[in-house]
């Protein structure tokens, strides 16, 4: 599904990341972990074309999307959920919703909204609030609802858990399981809180200052002494 070879990218005549290879292979959720600054939210916004790459290759299904302009991969079927969610509070639940299905005919958007509020109900019991006022869990699920309306091959997810209350990151990270284990919905994951982040994974990458420093099973990470000291606080219960 995603291939990426040798990707180096970055902001003016920095380089943040550097010799960037990841394979999805067989798994469906793969996880990119790391500190803050360690290049995880620059890698997304690579493979989605809002930073150019500088050298390397993006395969996705078979297509290299390496120069592809942002609309031309969310029309290959990548969306981008970035960090902050960035809703438009002024507009209600469904219109940023609509937003996000700009590409598909009413009667599929129709479809995907109803799918969207089987996952996240509260929002159909909001959808002529403004999004401005929903809470921070609601806004979160807003916002990948609206990655979600175009019915993506592959969903970037960029710190869902961030700011949000133990039991909605609980609900969402599940929802991010279900989603690929039953619709075949392919998610690359940049998380802070590792934990949650391996519980659903089938891979996982340790980016440290923009370098792959580990990589492998989930469950071989978590036994990792280096990644329980830096990320799981310890041992890993």
């Amino acid at each position: 599904m995603l291939r990426i070879i040798d990707l180096v990218s970055g902001y003016g005549p920095i380089d943040v990341l550097h010799d960037i290879n990841i394979d999805f292979k067989d798994a469906s959720v793969v996880s990119v972990l790391g500190a803050n600054g360690a290049g995880k939210s620059t890698l997304l916004k690579t493979i989605s074309h809002v930073v150019k790459p500088r050298k390397g290759s993006i395969i996705f299904d078979g297509v290299d999307i390496t120069h592809f302009e942002p609309s031309q991969i969310a029309k290959n079927g990548i969306a981008h959920v970035p960090e902050g969610r960035h809703i438009f509070p002024n507009l209600t639940v469904k219109d940023n919703l609509l937003v996000g299905g700009y590409f598909r005919s009413k009667k599929e958007n129709e479809e995907s909204m109803d799918f969207v509020f089987s996952l996240f109900p509260v929002l159909k019991e909001r959808v002529n609030q403004q999004a401005g006022t929903l809470s921070g869990g609601e806004a979160q699920m807003l916002a990948i609802g609206r990655g979600l309306m175009a019915k993506p091959k592959l969903l970037l997810l960029d710190e869902p858990s961030l700011g949000l209350a133990p039991k909605i990151v609980s609900e969402i990270f599940h929802v991010i399981r279900t989603l690929a284990d039953k619709t075949g919905l392919k998610v690359l994951l940049v998380e802070q809180n590792a934990r949650k982040a391996l519980d659903i994974s089938d891979y996982a990458y340790i980016l440290v200052l923009g370098h792959i420093a580990l990589h492998g099973n989930p469950e071989d990470l978590k036994e990792n002494e280096e990644v329980k000291k830096l990320y799981l606080g310890g041992k890993y219960v």
